[in-house]
This record gives structure tokens, sequence and C-alpha cells, in this order.
């Protein structure tokens, strides 16, 4: 009787490590993948077609839900697309709000991407330390926006509202004690800022227990080294951005390139890695968070010394405080109109992109002068990575599989928009 030589298997969607919903179709010789074919579009929600029937500030909230795990980053995008549309200035010190929250986005992100990557390959523990700190980070995101993940927090002119100048605090219940609560309280007695920057000061610690956990870890190596190799010139080639074009060896971070906001006032570095593999991109991402950790405290000290506005001033395309819209005619005609027909951006198309933690995410802007965009194209970071995955995975076992996707740190929202 003949030996069947290569049988083919579905890995996914419903896999725990596929990170949403990628279905893999694997050609095996044995337990070597010949072939590794993604089947995408399971988690199709139209954004790009219903930002066509939305006004631009309705749209917003459907950026949250792109990458859900770096939100703030998409909304950036975004609205940096509208304003140079619009030709609308933002106020200095929301832009600094603007690149703190990003920078926090980043530890988000990466927080889960190492959770979820130990686990993948076995590393139980890093997960739950990795959801340690992300608790910290949800809070800071709820005390500025009221939302835990989706916050809607940037507006096309600035953001939605100034930092809040005390720090929501637990209260007692059956479930916590009297001596449990002042515990957890005790970084929360001022404000917002403060929170922040007692994080900033505990961060780097966290970070060096992620790192003895894994960095030099026997088994975390033999399942990392040498998996996955991507050349710079095929990295180059196949649309790699962010940690994934910077593990393979390559220099390029639009926060130094192609400075937006204020990242040219910020200093930090960029990791780089030297062979292209797993555990370069691994050591990428766990500097990266070191670095932002350093952008959040200088944003921190320039926020605590220079109060002042946080969105613009043109009620054409920022509302006016609801104090004068409650006393002013003119305002509230201004609240209206803002809120029920939204602003008309002027005819054209703008390209903006930012370093979001996965890479380039780019909001490509069509206008035809009316308050909806005429078009709307997304340019996702994951994409162009997962066309890559048929590469990285040939010659390797169906468990480097389970390494490579964990590795490409990829979020289905974005991808299947």
């Amino acid at each position: 009787m003949a030996e069947i030589k290569n049988y083919t298997l579905n890995f996914g969607p419903q896999h725990p490590a596929a990170h949403g919903v990628l279905r893999l179709v694997l050609e095996l010789d044995g337990e070597v993948i010949q072939r590794a074919d993604p089947h995408i579009g399971l988690l199709h929600r139209a954004t790009e077609k219903l930002a066509e029937h939305k006004t631009f500030i309705q749209s917003l909230p459907y950026m949250d839900r792109l990458d859900y795990v770096s939100m703030m980053s998409n909304e950036h995008a975004y609205c940096l697309a509208i304003e140079k549309l619009l030709g609308v200035e933002v106020p200095l010190r929301a832009q600094y709000i603007r690149v703190m929250y990003s920078e926090i986005t980043r530890l988000l992100n990466h927080l889960l991407w190492i959770g979820c990557h130990g686990l993948d390959v076995g590393a139980m523990a890093v997960f739950l330390y990795a959801f340690r700190e992300r608790e910290d980070l949800f809070d800071m995101y709820e005390a500025v926006s009221g939302a835990r993940m989706h916050a809607a927090y940037f507006r096309p002119g600035g953001v939605y509202r100034d930092m809040p100048e005390s720090m929501p605090q637990f209260a007692e219940s059956s479930l916590r004690s009297k001596s449990d609560v002042a515990k957890r309280n005790e970084n929360r007695q001022g404000s917002l800022l403060d929170f922040i920057e007692d994080f900033t000061k505990r961060f780097p610690t966290y970070v060096d227990e992620y790192e003895t956990l894994l960095t030099d870890n026997r088994i975390w190596k033999q399942r990392l080294v040498g998996i996955g190799v991507v050349s710079p010139e095929r990295a180059k080639a196949m649309g790699f951005t962010g940690a994934m074009l910077r593990g393979s060896g390559v220099v390029w971070d639009l926060r130094k390139h192609q400075p937006y906001e204020v990242y040219d006032r910020m200093d930090f570095d960029i990791p780089v890695g030297v062979n292209g593999d797993c555990y370069d991109r691994y050591l990428v991402r766990v500097e990266e968070m070191r670095q932002s950790n350093k952008i959040i405290k200088q944003c921190v000290d320039w926020l605590r010394a220079n109060p002042g506005p946080v969105i613009t001033d043109n009620h054409k395309v920022a509302p006016p405080h609801r104090v004068d819209m409650k006393s002013s005619m003119e305002e509230l005609i201004h609240h209206f109109k803002l809120f029920t027909e939204g602003f008309h951006v002027p005819e054209g198309e703008a390209y903006a992109a930012v370093e979001h933690p996965k890479g380039e995410f780019g909001i490509y802007l069509v206008s035809d002068g009316a308050n909806k965009p005429y078009r709307l194209k997304i340019r996702a970071p994951g994409f162009a990575h997962l066309q890559a995955l048929d590469e990285m995975a040939r010659g390797h076992m169906i468990a480097d599989a389970v390494t490579i996707i964990g590795t490409q740190d990829i979020v289905f929202g974005e991808i299947d928009r």
C-alpha cells in the first residue's frame, strides 16, 4: 500500500495560539511544514466601508476596535490624517498627552504580546506577571477617558479632556478588607500624573522580572533562537515595519525618522536585532518597553510644568466647553451642528502614519468636501507581516508555527478590518 507522504492540517481558527481568528492550512511532511497558507477574513467588520457612511467624528470609536490591543495608537493616526486635511493646529499640551498615551498603549500592547507569546511557547508565569501591570495601565486609560479599553480619547484638534486632578481609588467592599484597600490606594493619593510617575519608577523592575524568567531561560532560547529567520533584505521587500523590521537589523522608526507630534523633543533609543530570528524580535520588544517608559517619564515632567489648552479653540472642529455651551446660544449651535452634522473637511487626500506598537499604522483619507470621508484606507502593519508566515515557517516543525505567530504579534481586528 502506498505511503502518504504529505498531508494537510487545519490550524485554527479556534486554536488558542491563533491570536484571534487565523486559519492556517498547513501542508506537512511528517511534522515538518512544507507550506503554510493563512486564510483570513473571519473577523471582517467593514471598518473602511462603514467610515464612508459616518461623519468623521462618528468613525473615531471604530478605530479603537481595529487593533484592539493598541487602541489609542489607531486613533492617533486617524486624527493626524484629519488634521492634515483640515490644517488644524494642535495645542502643545495635547501633543504631549498624545505622545504619553501612545507610549502607554505601546506598553499595553507589548505586555499582552510577552504574556501570550510566553503562553504559546509554554511559559505560564509571564502571562500573570504582564497582566498585573496591564491593570495599572488600564486604570490610566479609565481615569482619563472613562473607558478601560476603547477610549475614543484622541479627537481631531487635540484630546477629549485634560488629565484629572485626582486618581480614582478603590472602595471598601465585602471582598476587600480595610488594610487591603489602604495598601492598594497608597499610590492613588495624588493626581493621575502622580500615579503615572509612580508607575514609571516601578516599571523597570517589572521588566527585569520578565527577563529573569525568559531571557536566559534554556527552554525559551531553544524554542526561539534560529526560528523564523528573516534577512534585512527580505524584511524590507515584504513590507515589514516596527519590531519585525528592527529585529532583522534595519534601523527604522517613524518616531525618529519621520517625527510627528513632539517625538523630536524626546530622548530615546531604537533597539535593533542582529540575527532576525524570534529571539531577536523578543529582545527588541523588551527593550522597547524600557524606552517607552523613558518617554512617558519625560512627558510627565513636561506636563507637570506646563498647563494649557488640550484641544483646538476652533469650534467648527472641536466642541465648546460645556459651561459655555449652556450659557451661550452661539456655542450651543456650534455644539449641535458638530454632533449632528459633523465638520466638513476640504477636498483632498492625506496619508498619516504612526509608529504603532506593531509597526507602521497608516490612514489614507480621501475627502470630497463633505462631512464624511469619500474613502478611507487603513494600512495595517500585521497584514504585511502575515504574508511572510509561509516563508518564515517553511522547514520548521508544527510547534514552531506557534512561535512564529507569537513573534509576529498579530491581531486580526486590523488585518481583517
